[in-house]
């Protein structure tokens, strides 16, 4: 394997982890917006539908890892077929990486899925649970 076509596996590795990861997230829908542009020259319309069957398993796998992997597996070999078609949106798909990475556009998404919390308190004592962020101030003045 060429040190270029090593690159490119390395970089359709990562990029289909972090897809998978994203398409679990709220803001999923600019991510596929921007993989479908990498797309935008074979079939984007076909590919749109695969990435929503994607998040649709991933999201009623629970968490399954085994799905994740397989899901990871399946997008890395597309993006590999991808860049070997058309090496030139290696930049494209590295910036995509970098941009959510750093959150740019999906600053504050969490993961969706369900939590529950069970708190069992006596004698007098306080519980305190939060999904997310929790500030809590106590013995203030009102």
């Amino acid at each position: 394997m060429s040190t270029g076509s090593e690159l490119a596996g390395g970089l359709a590795s990562a990029a289909a982890s972090r897809l998978i990861d994203l398409l679990a997230t709220d803001g999923w829908a600019a991510v596929k917006a921007s993989v479908l542009a990498l797309w935008r020259h074979a079939h984007p319309e076909r590919l749109e539908a695969d990435l929503a069957e994607a998040r649709s398993e991933l999201m009623q796998s629970g968490g399954d890892s085994e799905i994740e992997r397989l899901l990871v597996a399946e997008w890395q070999a597309r993006l590999a077929r991808l860049l070997a078609a058309r090496p030139e949106i290696a930049e494209e798909l590295r910036a995509l990486l970098l941009d959510a990475s750093a959150g740019t556009g999906l600053t504050g998404q969490q993961p969706m899925g369900s939590t529950t919390l069970t708190a069992h308190v006596s004698d007098g004592g306080s519980a305190y649970q939060a999904g997310r962020d929790m500030h809590i101030t106590e013995g203030g003045t009102a």
